[in-house]
């Protein structure tokens, strides 16, 4: 019996080990994220983002929602060039971001497209400590010229 507690024991620590290990390698930017809208606190998109094989992230819208009172949109159809009259589900609009060398949970360098606008804006991203909450900042220029979503990680 003792040898049989000591088994479990054993095999309890090794496989939260590894577990432990395998989360240690999870990048905290992919995966699924429910954007806020910044300016009704509304969910208006769910967004996948992935890594690509160059190194950058992009995120794809996968689900959509209305704002009450208003109807729900279903084609882009004031995006610019091959985008324009594309579906909102599988549409790219956010691509191009690196993670900041020296800033770990910072990334630059990136591209957002305001759907509802049809207007391309350079970015940068911020996750929080708990890499539950991810703050893009989209710009014209410079950064303090701009505006600020929050998106929840889910």
């Amino acid at each position: 019996m003792k040898s049989l507690c000591k088994g479990l024991l054993t095999g309890l620590l090794l496989s939260s080990i590894s577990v432990c290990s395998f989360a240690g390698n999870e990048d905290p930017l992919v995966g699924k994220w429910k954007t806020i809208d910044d300016r009704t606190g509304y969910s208006r998109a769910d967004v996948e983002v992935r890594k690509k094989a160059d190194g950058t992230y992009e995120g794809i819208i996968v689900e959509t929602r209305n704002i009450p009172g208003s109807e729900k949109l279903l084609l882009c159809t004031k995006c610019p060039g091959q985008l324009k009259d594309k579906p909102f589900l599988g549409l790219p609009f956010i691509w191009g971001f690196k993670a900041s060398p020296g800033k770990p949970n910072e990334y630059v360098n990136g591209k957002v497209l305001d759907p509802i606008s049809g207007k391309i804006y350079q970015s940068k991203a911020r996750l929080n400590s708990t890499g539950k909450r991810l703050t893009l900042r989209g710009y014209i220029g410079v950064s303090v010229i701009g505006r600020s979503i929050t998106w929840i990680k889910y």
